[in-house]
């Protein structure tokens, strides 16, 4: 992916990530992919396809201020695509104000022939935007997968939670080098990314627990079962996200029954309104409340 892209999507310059892979050969069980990546430039950002080579984006904090606390972000489209924007960066440049450690990682992705390109402008006033009418889901166990018969998809969850785990080893391996913490490493999924977060903390992999976990409109893509110990869950999501909302209340419903830390934000906004605005200054707080931050 090209970093100065990724770099300019915020409002002003950013300095580019160190670019860590995670494996040194082709990464483990989908050796044999072979559809090259792609980066599509949008209007806020980027969507990158096809990743097959995942890779650690580390967005480090001056090292003044540093404190050793990290996050890894994971971020969404799917599992199928991974937008990378303007207000994800916002989020970036938040976390190194507060000397931590910002890790977007690219998990792989479904192979596909095609990313559809951005709609250009067409001059045309559009209608206001409504929620579309989603299929009615039944969701047992927190599960919001709308497909869980897709092999496909289920072979890149996987993949993807394997690639989550990877990266909390390689900011282990490097955590002198980049002034990290290895005991205070949370994660913050975005749409799919949420379902690919909650996927690593049931993976149970004791080298691979976050401190917490923040989920922007991601629910579970497979049945939770929550510990006694389980880390604090932060959720933001949007009334009229049909599944996604259902499946992120039925989450919050289980960590309270868990009586863990859980805090849950439904916004009733357009679609694509949630902005950082909404949301963010409260996250923030959350952390230093919940002795995170």
């Amino acid at each position: 992916m090209p970093l100065a892209l990724l770099a300019a999507t915020a409002g002003h310059a950013q300095q580019a990530p160190i670019v860590q892979r995670l494996y040194d050969g082709p990464a483990p069980g989908s050796e044999h992919w072979r559809s090259p990546e792609r980066t599509v430039k949008t209007a806020t950002g980027a969507i990158v396809s096809n990743v097959r080579d995942p890779e650690l984006l580390a967005y480090l904090p001056a090292p003044d201020k540093a404190t050793g606390r990290a996050v890894i972000i994971l971020p969404g489209g799917g599992l199928r695509v991974l937008g990378i924007d303007r207000q994800m960066m916002e989020v970036i440049q938040r976390l190194n104000a507060r000397g931590t450690a910002a890790f977007v990682l690219k998990y792989r992705l479904l192979q596909t022939a095609d990313v559809p390109a951005p709609a250009s402008a067409t001059g045309v006033a559009a209608a206001p935007p409504r929620w579309p009418d989603y299929p009615p889901l039944a969701i047992r166990n927190a599960n919001a997968n709308p497909s869980p018969q897709d092999t496909a998809l289920s072979e890149v969850l996987r993949f993807a939670v394997a690639d989550t785990r990877r990266a909390f080893a390689m900011i282990r391996i490097n955590r002198t080098r980049w002034k990290v913490d290895p005991d205070r490493i949370g994660m913050i999924g975005i749409s799919a990314g949420g379902g690919v977060a909650i996927g690593t903390l049931l993976a149970n992999d004791p080298t691979a627990r976050p401190t917490f976990i923040a989920s922007i409109f991601g629910p579970a893509l497979q049945d939770v079962t929550v510990k006694t110990d389980a880390p604090p869950l932060f959720i933001v999501t949007e009334t009229g996200h049909g599944p996604v909302t259902d499946g992120l209340e039925a989450l919050t419903t289980l960590w309270r029954a868990a009586r863990r830390p859980v805090e849950e934000h439904i916004f009733d906004v357009p679609p694509g309104g949630l902005a950082n605005s909404l949301w963010l200054n409260r996250f923030i707080e959350w952390l230093g409340e919940q002795r995170i931050d």
